[in-house]
């Protein structure tokens, strides 16, 4: 199939860099339903909604994921919503019912991202345990396994160390088992994701280390019978000359929030230093990188239309299978991204005869 196409939903307040200068991106529902209509129009393949529940890093303001994904499910046609949902704040059961739900409003067009969690302070607010980084691993991985046995078994029985089921009925179920996403670059999340989920976001990297990241990921996979596929983030800015889109670069990092950025290098600081190698997914991101919270910068996608499609041609030639968007402007860069550049990606990926070959 042909690389896909996916946005950050920005169903929290102060879009998706931690700058003070002005965007032209809203957050509530009126503006999401805007911005879903329009990429799948433009061509995109999936919307990603975040999951928030208390402020970090500016973004005090937070709409639901599985609500808003619902919501936006009865005013779109083509485009998939993958809600991201947090186990720990919810029952895997209960999400399995939601988004069989979600499925059936959008007619097939429900996926979830399983986000094991960073930020302990959602799980003191809400008063629930923090647990220690691989144990949030390997509670995610039984969150998959029960969602799977409730969208697949007549009736679904667990036994695990964290969730119980006793012969839990869901009707009606899905036409077909939800792609589960997942995200972290750890080696529990590794883990996770060969053993149990269907897509790896990578967050936004060089190309070597994109595909060191594929490479590793595949084979563990394939050890466990398994395939996997691959997304990449990326903060996109196109203007009509490279040196435009370097100067809108220059500019969110001038007018970046120093006390936000600071303070979510401190939590996501914390959150890697729990894990057993003493180091997260932003241990080597440094100020500019932060200031797009999953390293988007670091993967390019900055320059002419025709640079950026070379681009993401260079990476889905190394394995990629979507590259996940954020924008400045959602309100116009949603349109000029699918007009520009998913138009130019399609005609160079014909030309070159890579629609069929990635993996299904």
């Amino acid at each position: 199939m042909s690389l896909q196409f996916a946005y950050w939903v920005p169903n929290v307040s102060g879009g998706l860099v931690i700058s003070e200068i002005p965007q032209k991106t809203g957050w509530s529902f009126e503006d999401n339903v805007r911005y879903a209509k329009a990429a799948e129009e433009a061509g995109f393949d999936f919307a990603l909604l975040q999951t928030r529940f208390v402020a970090s890093y500016g973004a005090e303001n937070q709409l639901e994921a599985i609500t808003l994904a619902s919501a936006l499910a009865a005013v779109t046609s083509k485009i998939k919503l993958i809600a991201a949902v947090l186990p720990g704040l919810w029952h895997p059961g209960t999400v399995a019912k939601m988004l069989a739900t979600i499925d059936q409003i959008s007619h097939g067009r429900a996926a979830v991202n399983v986000v094991s969690g960073w930020f302990k302070g959602e799980f003191h607010s809400y008063g629930e345990p923090w647990l220690d980084h691989d144990e949030r691993y390997r509670r995610s991985e039984e969150f998959i396994r029960v969602l799977r046995e409730m969208w697949t078994e007549h009736e679904a029985s667990f036994r695990g160390d964290f969730y119980r089921l006793n012969q839990a009925p869901l009707k009606p179920k899905p036409a077909a088992a939800l792609p589960v996403f997942q995200g972290g670059n750890s080696a529990a999340a590794r883990r996770m994701a060969a053993k149990v989920s269907d897509w790896y976001f990578m967050n936004g990297n060089t190309a070597e280390g994109f595909k060191a990241q594929i490479d590793e990921l595949k084979a563990a996979a394939a050890a466990n019978g398994r395939e996997l596929k691959f997304g990449a983030n990326a903060f996109v800015i196109v203007r009509d000359t490279e040196e435009e889109a370097r100067q809108v670069l220059r500019d969110i990092v001038e007018y970046a929030n120093p006390e936000a950025v600071e303070g979510f290098r401190s939590q996501v600081g914390f959150a890697g230093k729990a894990s057993p190698e003493r180091e997260g997914m932003w241990a080597n991101s440094d100020f500019s990188d932060l200031v797009q919270y999953n390293d988007g910068f670091k993967t390019g996608l900055i320059g002419t239309a025709e640079q950026v499609a070379d681009r993401i041609i260079e990476l889905r030639k190394i394995g990629v299978d979507l590259i996940l968007t954020g924008f400045l402007h959602y309100e116009e860069d949603i349109q000029a991204f699918g007009e520009k550049v998913i138009t130019l990606v399609r005609e160079k990926e014909a030309a070159l005869g890579l629609e069929t070959s990635a993996v299904l």
